[in-house]
């Protein structure tokens, strides 16, 4: 029998709390007086998720698994972290068009908060409200729980064939073009952008998208990743194995409350065949790849501490 992926138990407790938050917050929404879930939710939560654009949707569930009640509760539990645990900062979220287009970000963190923290932007602070379908990876998929859970919220396995349908649909899509090499990036190398793929700018020339610059500063030090063990990662069947101490302490597991910063960059435009020689394409890339460093840059100059 394989050895156990080094995930999947910390997927699975995860998991179960998630969903017991997901059950009280429904027993908030449950009670328009209650004013914790006012001061939390705002008092037009159920107006913005019906005006989510969801031209996909048939009923309350997708082709790709899109459950609408459960993207609701989900909604609601990010709002904790979102406004009270990371107390997120989201600037420039009105330079995100309207219609299709590719959010393109930095990736950080040991686990995908920033794609949580990025889709509570643009439920929360952008008007009209969307909910954001990101492109995961495809070894999610294989783990217990994680796999579905992912799957109801909108988020789909990074492919050309899935990314061309949601945008054909009007969706505004995240991804990272880092990868896993981008989100388990030790300590010593913090916002440091590693290696980005292509995929997300042949997409963009194929189908005529605008794309986002998103730059997020905070995931950095949530988790003190010491080193990524290719070697362990290789053992066990992931992509990677950080080696993070503060996830043998008790409470360790939860991230550290720092202050995430999020800014959107103008949209950028560009013209080109898709299947160009990877240099010429590699050149468009450098152009995201900058902009997001520039976002970066600005934003630690001006962060005077991690936690506020």
């Amino acid at each position: 029998m394989p050895p156990p992926h080094p995930f999947v138990e910390l997927g699975q407790a995860t998991g179960s709390r998630l969903l017991l938050l997901m059950a009280e917050f429904n027993g908030m929404l449950g009670s328009a007086t209650d004013d914790i879930a006012i001061r939390l939710l705002g008092r037009d939560f159920q107006e913005r998720i019906r005006r989510v654009p969801m031209k996909l949707a048939h009923g309350k569930v997708d082709p790709f698994g899109f459950d609408l009640d459960t993207a609701k509760r989900a909604a609601a539990v990010s709002a904790f972290f979102h406004r009270v645990y990371f107390r997120t900062q989201c600037r420039g979220i009105a330079r995100v068009p309207a219609g299709p287009v590719l959010l393109v970000a930095n990736h950080s963190g040991q686990i995908p908060i920033d794609g949580v923290l990025i889709g509570a932007c643009m439920f929360f602070d952008a008007e009209p409200p969307r909910f954001v379908r990101s492109m995961v990876e495809k070894w999610t998929q294989t783990l217990p729980f994680i796999g579905t859970f992912l799957q109801r919220i909108g988020q789909v396995v990074g492919v050309p064939e899935n990314a061309r349908r949601l945008l054909s649909h009007g969706e505004a899509v995240l991804v990272f073009p880092e990868g896993s090499r981008g989100v388990t990036k030790p300590f010593s190398k913090r916002y440091q952008l590693t290696p980005f793929g292509l995929g997300f700018m042949r997409l963009a020339l194929e189908t005529n998208t605008p794309i986002v610059p998103v730059s997020v500063i905070g995931g950095e030090e949530q988790y003190l990743n010491l080193h990524d063990s290719r070697r362990l990662a290789k053992w066990v069947g992931a992509p990677s194995f950080p080696i993070v101490p503060q996830w043998l302490l008790p409470g360790g597991q939860l991230p550290l409350p720092t202050k995430y910063r999020i800014e959107f960059g103008d949209p950028l435009y560009f013209d080109g065949d898709p299947d160009d020689e990877d240099a010429v394409v590699e050149k468009n890339v450098a152009v995201v790849r900058e902009k997001i460093e520039a976002l970066l840059r600005r934003g630690l100059a001006e962060r005077k501490h991690v936690f506020w």
